[in-house]
Formats: C-alpha cells, sequence, structure tokens
C-alpha cells in the first residue's frame, strides 16, 4: 500500500497530527453542506504549513468547475476529489489531478470503469445525504474485485480496528480515512490518528507493499 489520506481536516493542529504520523495526503471539503467544511483562505494557511511531500486534496460535491478551479488555486491545492455525481466530461475541465469518489455497490463497477484509467477512484458507501464521513464499510469483497483492476483508494468507516483487515482483503493502493481518526466532526483525536497509523503499519501487506 503506497498511501494514507486523513481527510476533513479543519484544523492546524489536527495536520500537523496526521503529518507527525505519516500522512501523505490531507483532504479539506469544500462542500457547504458538510460539517467538516473548510474556506479556501483557513485551509491555505494550514496548507501552507504542510512538507512539500504532503499532498493537499480539496473535496468536491456537484459543485461547478470553474468554482472548482478559483478554490483549488487560492487553497493551493494539490489534487481535486470529486464526491458527487459528477462526469467523467466534467474532470477535463479542472486545473488538477483528480480522484473520483465511487459509491460501492450494484453498479459500482460499472461506474468506476466510465472513468479513465489515469483518474484514481475512491471507493466509498453510498450516501447521498452525507457524501462520506458516514463511518459506515463498504463491502471489502466489491471493494477488492475493482482493485485488481485498476489504482483504489479504499474509504468508509475504516478505523484503527479493522484496518489491517480491510488493507489485508481489498488490497488497495490507498486508503481515506475521516470519521475513524475524530473525535466529532472536522475534529480529530490524536490518540486514534497514532493508533490508526500504527495499525497501518503492522499490517502485513502494506508493510511489505
Amino acid at each position: 500500500m503506497k498511501l494514507v489520506k486523513i481527510c476533513g481536516i479543519t484544523r492546524l493542529e489536527d495536520a500537523e497530527a496526521a503529518v507527525a504520523c505519516g500522512a501523505d495526503a490531507l483532504g479539506f471539503v469544500f462542500w457547504p453542506r458538510s460539517p467538516r467544511c473548510i474556506d479556501a483562505y483557513r485551509a491555505r494557511a494550514i496548507v501552507s504549513s504542510l512538507p512539500p511531500f504532503v499532498t493537499p486534496v480539496g473535496v468536491f460535491v456537484d459543485q461547478p468547475a470553474e468554482e472548482i478551479n478559483r478554490i483549488a488555486s487560492a487553497a493551493r491545492l494539490g489534487a481535486i476529489q470529486l464526491h458527487g455525481n459528477e462526469s467523467p466530461a466534467s474532470a477535463r475541465s479542472l486545473d488538477l489531478p483528480v480522484v473520483k469518489a465511487i459509491a460501492v455497490g450494484s453498479s459500482g463497477a460499472a461506474t468506476v470503469d466510465a472513468w479513465p484509467a489515469n483518474i484514481m477512484v475512491l471507493l466509498d458507501v453510498h450516501d447521498p445525504i452525507r457524501r462520506g464521513g458516514t463511518g459506515q464499510t463498504v463491502d471489502w469483497a466489491a471493494a477488492a474485485e475493482i482493485a485488481r483492476r485498476r489504482r483504489t483508494i479504499l474509504a468508509g468507516g475504516l478505523t484503527a480496528e479493522n484496518v489491517g483487515e480491510a488493507i489485508a482483503r481489498v488490497r488497495p493502493y490507498g486508503i481515506d480515512v475521516s470519521s475513524g481518526v475524530e473525535a466529532s466532526p472536522g475534529i480529530k483525536d490524536h490518540g486514534r490518528l497514532k493508533a490508526l497509523f500504527e495499525a497501518v503499519h503492522g499490517s502485513h501487506y502494506a508493510t511489505r507493499s
């Protein structure tokens, strides 16, 4: 496994704790309806403190390309995560590399195949209201089938208690964790962060990949 992303960052101290634990990427939610929403200038203040090899990722839900590009530039993001009902065509209007969140379910594999191979997919639970951060796990068997065919980031209810099993069963390129390391939405629990990374590093598959 190559990548650990901690999502829903709203505070500098949480970003610093995640980086100290070994996070490769941090997620900033710019969807106004999310309890983890942050504005571009608060995000930029946090991003400016990050080491050069930690990627700041902006999370958006069915927002216009012009808005996404404007926020991405203002916050100095390194990548964009689309978490709504966006089409593959919409990604071509964006200025940064794209990660597309796909709900794992009966049509998950077909939806994944509609996206070009150069766009990484993130597998999460179907929730049209909250759009992630639900604490619910995905169908790991279905996720594993997708991960065998293309680079995949696994999300959905990952915690220190289940992340080792999830990595072993799905064998994703990376994982994305939000609610599993929180005290409350947008506020990270630094003890849970540390425990998560200890579990990741203790995973047989993670350490030999």
